[in-house]
């Protein structure tokens, strides 16, 4: 183990950015991007790529579904403990190493260089259906603002379900959209990091803030409303059990943007003055806030305004956001409008996560391979058309590819991809990482880095979470993903 380390301590120096006090090889200088200028750009940043669409369709269908305020209290300390560690831990490699998770991986161990690839394959597989799914909330924004027949009260007959469905089955209307979402996205990342993603972000989120605290407020002065309020936080013990636990961990792992390559990626471009123990905790207590205020505009508008309030919150992912919600506003007053700003809403939250989903590919390809950011965007463009039109398709013309498991469950294409990435190999890939740092590498090297080597008690807080019990959460998801979605019916 020493022996390795050696070496790894020099490789940090020699490759490390300007900024960061460090004299820069000519690859590095090619390869190494410019950081964030600040802390608030990288909270920001970190924030919108964790604040998605995990916050928006999944967050309010589980704390409806686990008894409210239950779920909420497992979820926020379960957040400020492993989801907390976690986040620290792979903003700590990134800046530690200055490095895209390959790199980063292989400076801390060279024999986990191969690791850093087996990470690579998750962004790579999320990115382009995440775009398709970003490229019906563009359609969604059109289709509001243009009084669609079908979609919107007032244009004629509405069926909210018929519109979704016909709409995905189509074999070009929803490619158009997916390019134009994707379009934008590696838009933004080509101007790299401070004139793009920064720049962006800084725009973004006060907006994403805004146009949230409008909703909660205009939809909690609904007749009716105060009934989804009471349903969210007053806590029903009775649908308290495992379930919760692990619906709720399972909730802040895909929220935190943990596993995906991104916070390592984010955290390489973090100045040496920032605290990162403070920055993660202001990333936490955003995409915490933002999942809160999301379910204070969900749930209180179906119960103001849906005849069977916990059927229609019974459903989650893209039939609440695309069906049910869509047929809820259209009893708001305003309806159009206030869907109008509600998919902007979604809009800036999937763009932001879609930035950071793409920005840990590209950093990658410029560091290995020595390439300039349009070139490495432009790849990466290509590869969220090839895998994204497989997803796009997979309801109309594609259809028929598609994966029944023995517990029943069907996957169309863009289900597979959504659920090898999220139940398989993100749970895996935190695994990994907690055990490497945990037992492969210089235990000095990280927690010093954080700022906690000489703070015996957070130093051992630390060891024992990233050691013993992330890993040990991590394979519950992982099994019953496992279990409860191939083998067995979901919970």
């Amino acid at each position: 183990m020493r022996e390795e380390q050696t070496p790894l301590i020099g490789d940090f120096a020699e490759d490390a950015p300007a900024e960061n006090g460090g004299a820069a090889s000519p690859a590095a200088e090619e390869g190494k991007k410019k950081g964030f200028s600040s802390k608030i750009g990288f909270v920001l940043a970190a924030a919108g790529s964790a604040v998605g669409l995990g916050n928006l369709w999944r967050f309010p269908y589980l704390a409806a579904k686990y008894g409210g305020g239950v779920f909420l209290l497992c979820y926020i300390i379960l957040a400020v403990t492993v989801g907390f560690t976690l986040l620290v831990l792979e903003i700590s490699i990134g800046r530690k190493t200055g490095k895209g998770v390959i790199g980063a991986f292989a400076a801390l161990n060279k024999k986990f260089k191969w690791f850093g690839f087996f990470c690579l394959a998750v962004p790579i597989i999320i990115v382009p259906y995440y775009c398709v799914i970003g490229g019906w909330v563009v359609k969604y924004i059109v289709a509001f603002f243009a009084g669609s027949e079908g979609l919107v009260a007032g244009s004629g007959a509405v069926d909210t379900a018929s519109f979704f469905t016909n709409f995905i089955a189509d074999p070009w209307e929803p490619l158009i959209f997916f390019l134009i979402f994707a379009a934008i996205t590696v838009f933004v990342v080509i101007f790299g990091v401070q004139k793009g993603i920064e720049r962006l972000s800084k725009i973004l989120m006060p907006a994403l803030a805004a146009l949230a605290l409008f909703l909660m407020i205009y939809v909690l002065c609904q007749p009716g409303a105060l009934e989804g309020v009471k349903y969210l936080f007053v806590p029903d013990f009775e649908k308290f059990g495992y379930e919760t636990l692990l619906a709720a961990l399972g909730q802040l792992f895909y929220s935190m943007s943990l596993a995906m390559c991104i916070m390592i990626t984010y955290g390489s471009y973090m100045k040496k003055s920032a605290n990162i123990r403070s920055s993660a905790r202001q990333i936490s207590i955003c995409d915490t806030s933002f999942a809160i205020v999301a379910a204070l505009i969900i749930i209180p508008s179906i119960f103001a305004f849906s005849p069977d309030a916990e059927g229609a919150l019974s459903t989650s992912g893209p039939s609440l956001m695309f069906i049910q919600l869509p047929s809820v506003f259209n009893n708001l007053p305003g309806g159009r409008w206030i869907g109008a700003i509600f998919f902007i809403l979604v809009f800036f939250a999937a763009l932001t996560s879609s930035i950071s989903l793409v920005e840990a590919i590209v950093a990658v390809l410029r560091e290995n391979c020595h390439l300039k950011r349009w070139v490495a965007c432009t790849i990466v463009f290509g590869i969220i058309l090839v895998l994204g039109v497989l997803s796009s398709l997979g309801f109309g013309v594609l259809g028929d590819f598609k994966f029944t498991a023995p517990s029943g469950t069907t996957y169309q294409l863009l289900d597979m991809f959504d659920y090898l990435s999220n139940s398989i190999l993100m749970p895996i890939v935190a695994i990994i990482t907690c055990l490497i740092a945990g037992f492969f590498i210089d235990q000095k090297i990280l927690p010093e880095e954080i700022g906690i080597l000489n703070q015996r008690a957070k130093l051992r807080y630390f060891r024992i979470m990233i050691r013993y019990i992330a890993p040990v959460c991590m394979a519950a998801i992982l099994i019953t993903g496992i279990v409860f979605n191939l083998v067995l019916p979901p919970l």
